[in-house]
């Protein structure tokens, strides 16, 4: 148990009356969330020592050390942490949140991504008015339910990279036609669509994570839908676990589990062979937390002539692509403080099971692991893709202009 000094007893126990997991005063210093984090080696304060140091009434120096925008989210401290302290979700967005009210700003990064939700309601900083662009030339129909308000089954919530970011378009662009080759009656909100905010709120803005959250309750009331939808692991964490707690509770999915639950249906409109040999990047926010690891596994496995391999880390011992817990936006940061970027070694990894294609389910891999193949010399040699993207190749719902 921790021996605890007045000045660091409130906080600690202020964390305690969140309910985000087991108290932290019942830490027993064991380390093995430390020993678990991918970039504890770089931190002055690894998660033990945030503990202790917070206990010993060190605050002052915990919020001004470099380790404060050293998390990415990984998730794998609080997974194995054997008295259920939730250090993700709970320590770490609240030292940060207690730093910038101290006026400690964080890495200029984040303050930029901070001002484009503000201003704009997307991470990218893009014009609401361009929400609709990767739907442009779209052979499907396109349901703006903000325009158009009726029933529907799904309401698929876009999300800021499918939506704005050149690479996660097509993908944005293969789900629509999957769900209407399904069969499913789907709507988005169009021009109105904006940030859920999970990321936001790891950030330590809970402020601002408040702020979407009430412009989300306004866009949502009145909607007529069965689901929501969603692309990003972050933003499927958002609605499942901390929307509820301001009174907004929806049916909501990852793709990988809506698309999994049809299967045969999907499997049924398998017209293309991919013949290819592909490992699969379990995400943290979907993959460890969830412990959804079979769903994506299947969708991958039923795809003709797909061969299905497996990196040295998987499932619950996946390493972390770095993006989480704003880590899309710290990778100079942590650099510089002695850090690597994590999604350098995992693409190294993947590389040295032989596969072609490395599979992702999450809108940040995209674009952070074709990085990543650029700098460690492994372009052209592994590509990445969604599996959305395979999965609508094999059904024969690919690009008209790459076919």
């Amino acid at each position: 148990m921790l021996q605890k000094t007045s000045s660091g007893l409130d906080f600690l126990e202020q964390l305690a009356a969140t309910g985000e997991g087991d108290s932290p005063l019942g830490c027993m210093q064991c380390g093995l969330c430390s020993a678990s984090c991918p970039l504890g080696h770089a931190m002055e304060y690894p998660p033990r020592r945030l503990l202790l140091r917070a206990a010993a009434g060190q605050l002052d120096r915990l919020l001004k050390s470099p380790t404060l925008w050293m998390c990415v989210g990984c998730y794998l401290c609080s997974f194995r942490c054997p008295r259920g302290i939730e250090l993700t979700d709970g320590l770490w967005p609240a030292l940060r949140d207690r730093a910038m009210q101290a006026g400690i700003q964080p890495p200029t990064e984040l303050q930029e991504t901070f001002q484009n939700l503000l201003k704009y309601g997307n991470v990218l900083g893009k014009s609401p008015r361009q929400r609709l662009q990767w739907a442009d030339g779209l052979d499907v129909p396109v349901l703006d339910l903000s325009k158009q308000p009726q029933p529907v089954e799904v309401l698929w919530i876009v999300g800021d990279y499918p939506s704005y970011y050149p690479r996660n378009q097509p993908v944005a662009r293969a789900f629509a036609r999957i769900l209407t080759a399904l069969g499913v009656r789907w709507g988005v909100l169009g021009t109105k669509e904006c940030a859920l905010g999970e990321c936001d709120r790891m950030f330590g803005e809970e402020g601002l994570f408040e702020m979407l959250v009430e412009k989300n309750r306004q866009l949502l009331q009145g909607l007529q839908f069965k689901m929501i939808v969603v692309l990003d692991p972050h933003e499927f964490r958002a609605i499942e676990h901390y929307y509820p707690r301001y009174g907004m509770r929806y049916p909501v999915e990852h793709y990988v589990t809506f698309l999994a639950n049809r299967l045969p249906e999907l499997t049924a409109r398998m017209v293309r062979s991919v013949e290819a040999t592909v490992t699969y990047h379990d995400n943290c926010c979907v993959g460890r937390r969830y412990q959804c690891f079979d769903p994506p596994r299947a969708l991958l496995g039923a795809i003709p002539g797909l061969k299905l391999v497996e990196m040295e880390r998987n499932r619950e011992d996946s390493l972390c692509c770095g993006g989480g817990g704003g880590g899309m936006w710290l990778d100079a940061h942590i650099v510089a403080h002695g850090g690597y970027r994590l999604s350098d070694e995992r693409i190294k990894m993947a590389a040295r099971t032989g596969a072609q294609i490395l599979a992702v389910s999450c809108p940040f891999e995209l674009s952070r692991f074709e990085d990543a193949a650029k700098v460690t010399g492994l372009e052209g040699k592994v590509q990445v893709r969604d599996i959305v993207e395979l999965l609508a190749e094999a059904m024969d719902l690919v690009e008209k202009e790459s076919v």
